[in-house]
């Protein structure tokens, strides 16, 4: 099949590679053309050249106004092909991009995902679907491929709801464990050590169970790559305290984490992994 893949960063990019080694016909576009370029696949100057090339396009984009912006350019060439949206957006974004996409005579599915590069370039997301039934299904085959579970949620917009509620305490337990180190500071465990004792307890999430060895090495002032920026994480916090309170409901714990992010971005830590964002925490916060 011919696919094409819209934003590659680390996930746009785990995700083309997946797709072409189990042969499909690839073709990839990004903003900027040399992260497009070092996947070594057939690359698109365009937006509307990708879509012109692909009977089915997936994008992976920063954000909403990523998504609007290369969606409109691809208005033009939609016809009859299939758009599925992985982007981290709130609900009224992907609805509003569904009317649009409908109305130009295509398919649209949004599946934002679980999962990190590791697992896109495996096919073990998560995704969390949101779209008509027929095109769902239309758009199943491919998914099969790139998650190991499946979730239609319901129609256009329940998928992101589902997407910003699974990453809200996961984002949030970053500023918790800031603050869970600071109340063990003065015990002067190796870094090592603290955090296997952290990571063995009901109180770790499961990433931690992975993730326990780089927050060691961060507490230990190594600099890890970024698999989830903070900036990224506090665009996310955003809108995840954006919609709560666009339904009514109060995020105290949200607004609280997006301060401690804001306040890590501040220093100068927004490109950084999110592993930075305790231990900025546990170096800055003292009578914070």
């Amino acid at each position: 099949m011919k696919i094409g893949v819209a934003g590659i960063g680390k996930m746009g990019a785990g995700i083309a590679a997946r797709l072409a080694s189990l042969g499909h016909e690839m073709m990839v576009w990004n903003r900027s053309a040399d992260k497009a370029r070092a996947t070594g696949l057939k690359m698109a100057s365009t937006p509307a050249e990708l879509a012109v090339g692909s009977e089915a396009v997936i994008s992976m984009l920063a954000d909403a106004a990523a998504v609007n912006s290369v969606y409109a350019q691809m208005l033009p060439a939609m016809r009859g092909r299939l758009f599925i949206d992985m982007s981290t957006v709130r609900p009224d974004v992907s609805q509003a991009l569904a009317q649009r996409i409908h109305g130009a005579g295509a398919a649209f599915v949004e599946c934002p995902v679980g999962g990190t590069v590791g697992p896109a370039r495996e096919g073990k997301l998560f995704g969390f679907v949101g779209g008509e039934a027929a095109e769902v299904a239309r758009a199943r085959p491919i998914l099969e491929q790139l998650c190991r579970r499946i979730e239609h949620v319901g129609p256009v917009g329940a998928g992101a709801s589902m997407k910003l509620a699974i990453n809200l305490p996961l984002i949030v337990y970053w500023q918790a464990l800031g603050e869970a180190l600071s109340l063990i500071k003065h015990l002067e465990l190796d870094p090592a050590r603290a955090m296997d004792i952290l990571a063995d307890t009901s109180g770790a999430p499961t990433m931690m169970k992975n993730r326990a060895p780089a927050v060691a090495a961060a507490l230990a002032g190594k600099d890890n790559a970024p698999t989830a920026a903070i900036d990224t994480l506090k665009k996310d916090l955003a809108e995840m305290l954006a919609e709560a309170q666009s339904r009514g409901y109060d995020a105290p714990a949200t607004r609280a984490a997006l301060e401690g992010f804001e306040r890590a971005s501040r220093a100068g830590l927004g490109t950084k992994d999110c592993t930075s964002v305790p231990v900025h925490w546990l170096k800055s916060a003292t009578g914070a």
